[in-house]
């Protein structure tokens, strides 16, 4: 059954995003972050080659070439694809993924807006009644994808 984890508190989603995919990385992960909009995709995928002034996290975009989405560890994507190739499913949609079972891991973000929040309680209660496994992390805990 897949792992959840849920980090709460983020006070900038993206960012949050980018240290949870370099831990992942660093750890040998593979990741697919979920975003039904282009737009942040976008900001994303400018953001993972900034994020950090002494590295960048090695990235495409689901509609890049097959070799380079196979050789990439962090896939960008605005539908959910199913594939041994991942590890982790990073969900930024406000709605639970479909096909999360396909996945080891799933990670979910919860901002501090009112709006955020609510729709990640929903995603929270429908993980638990679904009997998913969840681990919450405060952020002011350290960022570990497991």
């Amino acid at each position: 059954m897949t792992h959840i984890l849920f980090y709460s508190g983020s006070t900038d989603k993206l960012q949050t995003t980018c240290r949870l995919c370099a831990k992942a990385v660093q750890k040998n992960m593979r990741v697919l972050i979920y975003t039904p909009g282009s737009t942040l995709l976008d900001q994303l995928d400018k953001l993972l080659w900034t994020f950090s002034p002494t590295s960048f996290i090695p990235h495409c975009n689901i509609l890049d070439d097959d070799q380079l989405v196979g050789a990439t560890p962090v896939i960008l994507s605005n539908q959910i694809q199913v594939s041994s190739l991942f590890d982790v499913l990073i969900n930024l949609h406000d709605q639970p993924p479909n096909l999360l079972d396909q996945f080891k891991r799933l990670i979910e973000i919860a901002g501090t807006s009112h709006e955020d929040k609510l729709a990640a309680r929903e995603r929270y209660r429908f993980y638990k009644n679904a009997g998913y496994e969840i681990q919450h992390h405060h952020l002011n805990d350290q960022l570990d994808p497991h």
